[in-house]
């Protein structure tokens, strides 16, 4: 016996959380599904998520996507990192880098290797082992060489920055041609059915309607049917992060052309810096108790690398995440699942990971409560994961401004101070979950970066004599330099390779 399948799916919003969850639904289930997005050319997206992490590749490849040309038509660049400015203090700064460290000689990790020299002071600072990391500050990138196993050019992870808005479009191009139907409008109503309150069908000005067995919420901010309709409720995460406001401006571009995002460190909150092909992406996120959007909009206007291309605009968000994700037939992506600021490039990374979570619990016709259980479970679990991470910046800092002293002094979630606590002693760094999106590596770099050094390693290191771990870390950081001498400049990979089309006037 056949079991009750669902096959109308309504997106109600484009931009990039709509279109990449078109584009995904319409690949992974084909044909079998009717699928229709509702957007409104009169509502705005946000659109300043235009840094990722290397996993975005993963999902352009499922999508068969031609990396040159999706770059071409974004004004994308490349990115092997983030580099965090003025965050411990007014003038360090540090790399959280892509990618991993080389392979270990010992028991015990490369971390460990690294840890022990460098409690000794007898070795580089951890940024000389990390191709990524030294190339970016060259301004240099390739794509991986698989054809050299052996050397770290064949590891290369990257990722990219683009226009957010572009790349929504691209995706809409793509689902279009596989059958996904657009439907222009703004929803005036949502009809419920009264014997299992779930959502039956969108009503649109102009008197149209839309019916569906399963809706996708990416309506932004609002929520519109995961809150304003089904009251899924919202967990409010301001008490470790503050910022609430972001005031945003492109301006135009500056050489070299960097691969990396840039986030800087300001009196009561953080600048991103963004560089695309035809512009520089930046924005101030801040926090309106400790500073107001006209001095937001002047401190960002007085520290930008060229020409205001536009008007800053300002953004008002509460950091957090709904209580339920997935409610009866509807299920929330993107900025209607939750908010966390974008500092360390995630938010492109859970409309992705929301979608692959959507395919794997891809309901029949019964929405069985167990599988959409899990699926807030899940989500859940990622959302406090990343939000630990972005805590760990505001709270290891020696910053003495009034916002910084309250996110120092205030105790963060007990997951964080676990991890702080174990890392404290020996440096120890663990992956709770396999679906964790950041490993211990990636743990290693912003502890360090942002202040907090072991008092120890690992013992097994001891069992490697100091030479062999000296041979083996000077040997490394050399191979590395040869190979970033090797490789060609960000800018002229580009234009070999996916410069857009340049724009007149």
């Amino acid at each position: 016996m056949e079991q009750a399948r669902v096959r109308q799916v309504v997106v109600l919003g484009g931009g990039t959380a709509g279109w990449m969850t078109a584009a995904a639904l319409s690949k992974a289930l084909g044909s079998g599904i009717e699928l229709t997005v509702v957007e409104s050319d009169e509502i705005g997206t946000v659109g300043v998520g235009e840094a990722t992490i290397p996993l975005i590749t993963h999902f352009n490849q499922q999508l068969e996507l031609d990396e040159n040309d999706f770059l071409r038509q974004t004004q994308g660049t490349f990115k092997l990192g983030i580099e965090f400015a003025d965050w411990l203090r007014p003038g360090h700064r540090y790399m959280h880098a892509f990618g991993r460290f080389r392979p270990d000689v010992s028991l015990a990790s490369f971390e460990h290797l690294w840890l022990k020299l460098h409690l000794r002071g007898e070795t580089a600072d951890l940024g000389e082992f990390l191709m990524t990391q030294r190339a970016a500050y060259a301004a240099k990138f390739m794509r991986p060489r698989l054809d050299v196993q052996d050397s770290p050019l064949s590891d290369l992870a990257y990722a990219f920055h683009f226009d957010a808005s572009l790349y929504a479009a691209y995706l809409r191009r793509y689902a279009v041609k596989r059958g996904v139907t657009r439907v222009e409008g703004k929803v005036v109503d949502v009809r419920l059915d009264p014997s299992t309150g779930h959502i039956r069908s969108l009503a649109l000005d102009g008197g149209r309607q839309v019916d569906g067995q399963f809706f996708v919420d990416c309506s932004g901010f609002r929520g519109l049917l995961i809150e304003g309709t089904l009251h899924a409720g919202y967990d409010d995460w301001s008490q470790w992060l503050p910022c609430d406001r972001a005031v945003a401006v492109p301006c135009a571009s500056a050489s070299p052309l960097l691969p990396y995002t840039r986030s800087t460190a300001r009196t009561a909150g953080w600048q991103w810096r963004i560089p695309l092909q035809h512009r520089i992406g930046n924005g101030y996120v801040f926090c309106s108790k400790h500073l107001s959007e006209d001095e937001a909009a002047s401190t960002l206007l007085g520290h930008l690398d060229g020409e205001a291309l536009a008007e800053p605009r300002t953004l008002r968000f509460v950091t957090g995440a709904r209580r339920k994700s997935w409610d009866r037939n509807c299920v929330a992506v993107g900025l209607a699942s939750g908010f966390l600021e974008p500092l360390e490039s995630t938010s492109i990374h859970l409309i992705q990971t929301a979608i692959g979570r959507l395919v794997s619990f891809f309901p029949s016709g019964e929405f069985d409560q167990a599988d959409i259980d899990e699926y807030n479970r899940q989500t859940r679990e990622e959302f406090e994961h990343v939000r630990d991470m972005i805590v760990l910046h505001y709270h290891a800092t020696e910053r003495a401004e009034p916002m910084w002293v309250q996110c120092r002094e205030t105790t963060p979630p007990e997951s964080l101070q676990r991890r702080i606590r174990l890392f404290r002693n020996h440096g120890r760094l663990f992956q709770v979950s396999p679906r964790e999106l950041f490993a211990p590596f990636n743990w290693f770099q912003v502890l360090l970066g942002q202040g907090l050094q072991p008092s120890g390693y690992h013992p097994l290191v001891d069992l490697a004599p100091v030479e062999t771990i000296d041979a083996y870390l000077a040997d490394l950081q050399a191979g590395i330099g040869r190979c970033v001498d090797f490789m060609p400049s960000h800018e002229s990979f580009i234009e070999q390779h996916c410069r857009a089309q340049r724009q007149v006037g």
